[in-house]
């Protein structure tokens, strides 16, 4: 143990930095939020609400840290997206504008840390450290003719890319939560938690010079390097153990407020970035001593947030709604969004455990023209599988390893930029992960 803290000390600054250098892309069943957290949640598409196995409670659900045990964990996953953008019908002079570019960005890594220990009978502690994000992308793509971008002062006459600014256009949003977790046993097999979450949001936006006019911050909406923001919300659980066949847990987070986005101010309704409440409900049942089924339904509240919800035509078509402003545009996605999850687990020998989950979940934006032209900068699969393995030593450790595919999934719809237009996106992600876990 006493090597343990310093251990844990150097992790966390080491995550605390690489995680501001990381981005992640939309996720399966779950907007931009990721598809699971935790080795175990990486293998079972993230149905964990009601399975306590690993430290990552301060992620799904924080009660269940009271059956986690002293364990120090540690993971990365390789995210490897693919994405193409392309538009068809635009005519007369819009017809150049008819082209596809596929995004340069195409694998990411992502790092993640747990903490749990056990004070007393009762009383747990404990850390998680991960990441949210999305809206990763840099599309390269041009009409290669000069002179076609929309705002000759800013871009000359340099051609226009796909959103009628000039240069490379994308954007790339990280964020990275603390969750210092407390849990307590309040009767026989039942435990209640909560997580105060700290986020550290990094964005930056480019190619997106043609907005300006239309923005409220002219000169804060494209091209200003990176920027940060902080917040902070909560989360809270329950979990319980009824049979040693059945256990249920459930979890709220609120909302996260978090601050502008001071160079970028113009783009977002707002002028900040919020993290929309949300909740799921959990149910594992073992029906033998090998397999477990766990399912879990989770609701997130994008409908709630400015930024996500407002349509993308609002500042297109009203002038009255810059850029910026509480009704300035978005991107569009208007439902709230529930997400269905299945993981499956089979302890194969006392050493290997084998696990797969899929998941399941409508887009939080449709395919009208309020949503579609902003939300192919931002893929969202919406079926994903998973499969993976737990091997435990000798020792008592554990060596974690899951793979998953997004699969594809194209979306499509009107343009808001050329009536008539059809736009599109076509993305699928592969993963790779791996963790250890130290028990003491």
């Amino acid at each position: 143990m006493p090597l343990v803290l310093p251990i844990l000390a150097r992790l966390i600054i080491s995550v605390l930095l690489f995680g501001l250098t990381v981005s992640l892309n939309v996720s399966a069943g779950g907007g931009y939020f990721a598809l699971g957290y935790g080795p175990v949640g990486r293998q079972t598409s993230g149905a964990v609400t009601a399975v306590a196995e690993d430290a990552f409670a301060g992620a799904s659900n924080p009660a269940k840290l009271s059956y986690a045990g002293n364990r120090l964990e540690v993971g990365l996953e390789l995210f490897n997206p693919h994405r193409k953008i392309k538009r068809t019908g635009a005519t007369g002079s819009g017809e150049i504008y008819n082209f596809s570019t596929k995004s340069s960005n195409s694998l990411f890594f992502i790092p993640e840390f747990a903490y749990s220990r056990q004070i007393n009978e009762k009383l747990a502690i404990g850390l998680t450290v991960y990441a949210n994000g999305g809206l990763n992308s840099e599309y390269h793509g041009t009409t290669e003719i000069p002179g076609t971008n929309g705002n000759p002062s800013a871009c000359g006459a340099k051609p226009g890319n796909f959103l009628l600014g000039c240069g490379q256009l994308g954007f790339d949003l990280s964020q990275l939560i603390i969750a210092p977790t407390v849990a307590w046993q309040i009767g026989q097999g039942q435990s209640i938690g909560v997580s105060p979450l700290i986020v550290i949001q990094r964005f930056k936006a480019f190619g997106f010079q043609a907005f300006a006019p239309l923005s409220q911050f002219s000169s804060r909406v494209s091209n200003n390097g990176y920027d940060h923001a902080f917040g902070g919300g909560v989360r809270v659980g329950w979990y319980g153990e009824f049979k040693p066949w059945l256990s249920l847990g459930a979890a709220y987070s609120s909302k996260i407020y978090m601050q502008d986005f001071d160079k970028y101010k113009g783009l977002f309704a707002e002028g900040s970035f919020d993290i929309p409440a949300n909740y799921n409900i959990g149910i594992a049942i073992r029906p033998n001593s090998d397999w477990r089924i766990a399912i879990d339904i989770q609701r997130i509240e994008f409908g709630e947030v400015r930024s996500l919800r407002n349509s993308v035509l609002n500042s297109l078509l009203n002038s009255d709604k810059p850029l910026g402003s509480d009704s300035g545009s978005g991107f569009g996605w208007r439902r709230n969004q529930t997400n269905y999850r299945l993981g499956l687990s089979y302890r194969a020998t006392p050493e290997l455990t084998v696990r797969a989950g899929f998941a399941y979940g409508k887009r939080p934006n449709d395919n009208s023209i309020n949503a579609v032209s902003l939300s192919v900068l931002t893929p969202n699969a919406i079926r994903q599988a998973s499969a993976g393995f737990t091997w435990k030593t000798t020792r008592g450790n554990e060596f974690h390893m899951a793979i998953s595919r997004f699969l594809l999934s194209t979306y499509r719809g009107p343009s808001a930029l050329f009536p008539g237009a059809t736009e599109s996106l076509s993305p699928y992600v592969n993963t790779l992960s791996a963790a250890w876990s130290q028990r003491f």
